[in-house]
């Protein structure tokens, strides 16, 4: 990988989210803006992260929305519209545990048949620490908080609200995982 990957996915979720979603293409800024921070401990996957933290939620944009579910809708289009990398798309389609999500919408086979989740568990564990530490506003916040104001957002009883809370454990753990490689990585 290289900035070019950065600077395309910047394009591409500038485009897709900017003006139809402003509050999203402001969290997925802040995404970034927390990639940009603790990309040194993925070395030559850094701009990976940036790019994945970019384009992580392009699949609200209303223009790509299919199945109703990000995450799938996200990948699907990086897939068929732009032949991006494989990785990426995986992330995107995975990011935040997507797959539980997808269980309670019914699209588990269908997702991880596409999209089957990377074997690389620091990447993966980067991506769900940049989302779920940065508040839809794109500022930083802790994963309680954030898993609590998504709770509060959709409602306890609702499929995000059921799947954020199935989530929390391993959203938690997901965290605490690159918190511990932060703290051992030489400043």
């Amino acid at each position: 990988m290289d900035g070019l990957i950065v600077d395309w996915a910047s394009q591409v979720a500038e485009v897709e989210l900017k003006d139809v979603l402003s509050r999203r293409w402001a969290h997925s800024l802040g995404v970034a803006r927390r990639a940009a921070s603790i990309g040194a401990i993925l070395g030559k996957d850094a701009d990976l992260l940036m790019a994945a933290a970019l384009l992580h939620d392009v699949g609200y944009a209303p223009r790509l929305a299919r199945t109703g579910f990000h995450p799938l809708d996200g990948a699907r289009f990086l897939r068929d519209e732009h032949g991006a990398d494989e990785r990426l798309v995986r992330l995107v389609g995975n990011h935040s545990f997507a797959l539980l999500e997808a269980e309670e919408r019914g699209l588990r086979e269908e997702l991880e048949a596409e999209f089957p989740l990377l074997e690389e568990p620091l990447l993966v564990d980067a991506l769900v620490y940049c989302d779920m530490t940065t508040t839809p506003d794109g500022e930083p916040t802790t994963a309680r908080d954030r898993v609590a104001e998504i709770v509060g957002r959709y409602g306890a009883d609702s499929v995000v609200g059921r799947f954020i809370r199935r989530a929390a454990p391993e959203i938690f753990a997901a965290v605490e995982r690159v918190e511990a490689a932060l703290a051992v990585q030489p400043r």
